[in-house]
C-alpha cells in the first residue's frame, strides 16, 4: 500500500477541519466528494452520523468504521 493512500483520510480530515471547530455530516460528505476521495472511503464517511461533530468525534466514528471494515491496515486511522 502506498504511504499516498495511508496518509488520504488524515488529508482530508486536516482539510476538513482546516477553519471549522465542528462540521456537520453533510459538510463532511460533499468535501469528499469534491476532493475525489476512492469509493471506499467515500462509504465510510457517509456512515457518519447526522448533526455537527468536533474534530476528536469524527476521528474516533472514522477509525471505528474502518476497523470494522478491515480496511485500517490500508488506510490507517486519523487523528
Amino acid at each position: 500500500m502506498a504511504d499516498d493512500d495511508r496518509q488520504m483520510l488524515q488529508g482530508f480530515i486536516d482539510v476538513l477541519f482546516h477553519e471549522a471547530k465542528h462540521v456537520s455530516r453533510l459538510d463532511a460528505v460533499l468535501r469528499a466528494e469534491a476532493l475525489d476521495l476512492p469509493d471506499e472511503l467515500r462509504g465510510i464517511i457517509e456512515l457518519l452520523p447526522p448533526g455537527s461533530h468536533a474534530r476528536h468525534q469524527i476521528c474516533n466514528q472514522l477509525n471505528s468504521a474502518l476497523k470494522g471494515h478491515g480496511w485500517n491496515s490500508a488506510y490507517g486511522t486519523v487523528e
